[in-house]
């Protein structure tokens, strides 16, 4: 009678194996001791071969290491160019990716880009808060320009400014495009978000 006790296995009484493949050569065992063979009916089985693993070199310094693996082509996995899958599934109107489009609304002469993504993009809102917030950041920025046109120190002052804050919201645009976190400039970026939900 069989123990039907909790966590317990039934004893086996019978195991069915797969007989070789018809003509192959019988594989042993690099060790004889656990080199056991079963007969069941005609067929004998053996244990499988063994697997070869990759070899690691332990004296290599902890640099050479480091280097190895900093050798990362562009677009493999964790690379710049990487296939973001869960921003591909994210539609836009105008076909490109969604965080692509977002870094056109501030590389495309703002704010004139942001300005024309709020034209066309209606599907994501990703998209159009980073145009409403280049729209609005970069009219003010004009205006300051306009301001201080009088003075070619300034404006060139300016001009060098506006080209980090660009790069710097281009790269936060296309970043958090994988958690769609919307990192707001102070006053623009809350402005943007509140015309967004009203919207």
């Amino acid at each position: 009678m069989a123990n039907f006790a909790p966590y317990q296995d039934t004893p086996e009484i019978q195991r069915a194996l797969s007989p070789p493949a018809i003509g192959s050569p019988r594989i042993a065992s690099p060790r004889t001791s656990l080199d056991r063979t079963r007969n069941i009916g005609t067929a004998s089985v053996t244990s499988p071969p063994t697997q070869n693993y990759g070899q690691r070199d332990y004296f290599q310094s902890q640099q050479q290491q480091e280097q190895q693996q900093e050798r990362v082509a562009w677009n493999a996995p964790g690379g710049f160019g990487r296939p973001r899958e869960d921003v591909d599934m994210f539609e836009t109107r105008l076909g490109l990716r969604m965080d692509y489009e977002a870094c056109l609304a501030y590389l495309l002469l703002p704010p004139a880009g942001g300005v024309l993504l709020l034209v066309l993009e209606h599907k994501s809102d990703y998209v159009r808060f980073h145009a409403w917030q280049s729209s609005l950041l970069f009219a003010f920025v004009f205006v300051i320009h306009v301001i201080f046109s009088w003075s070619s120190i300034i404006s060139w002052l300016l001009f060098a400014c506006d080209l980090v804050l660009i790069g710097f919201l281009t790269m936060h645009a296309y970043q958090d495009a994988d958690t769609m976190d919307r990192y707001e400039v102070p006053f623009f970026g809350p402005l943007a978000s509140s015309i967004l939900d009203d919207e």
